[in-house]
């Protein structure tokens, strides 16, 4: 079964601080994404005032329980949404086809 990976796209609010930003990531990393069934990555991309987080699970039935279990954001969760200018999200779910190493 391949991979599945989910892509977000995003902007930070304006006066956040990009330290902070990532502390905070890090952050709900450590303590909740890695621990979550399947996960395999968290990547976070940036190109000007963009960022991406690229994360890979292991399928897409881990990606979307994972997805159902962060309805209901903790407080690490909400300290790295705090960061988030919500309304510039585009999000995407994807299955690896290939992969070229």
């Amino acid at each position: 079964m391949p991979n599945a990976i989910y892509y977000v796209s995003y902007k930070l609010k304006k006066g956040k601080s990009v330290p902070d930003f990532l502390l905070a990531a890090e952050k709900l990393n450590n303590e909740f994404i890695s621990k979550q069934k399947g996960y395999i990555s968290w990547k976070q991309l940036v190109a000007g005032d963009t960022w991406a987080d690229m994360c890979t699970f292991e399928t897409m039935e881990d990606l979307e329980h994972f997805l159902e279990v962060s309805r209901n954001p903790n407080e690490t969760a909400n300290a790295f949404y705090s960061f988030l200018n919500l309304m510039s999200c585009k999000q995407h779910l994807f299955s690896v086809e290939r992969t070229f190493e």
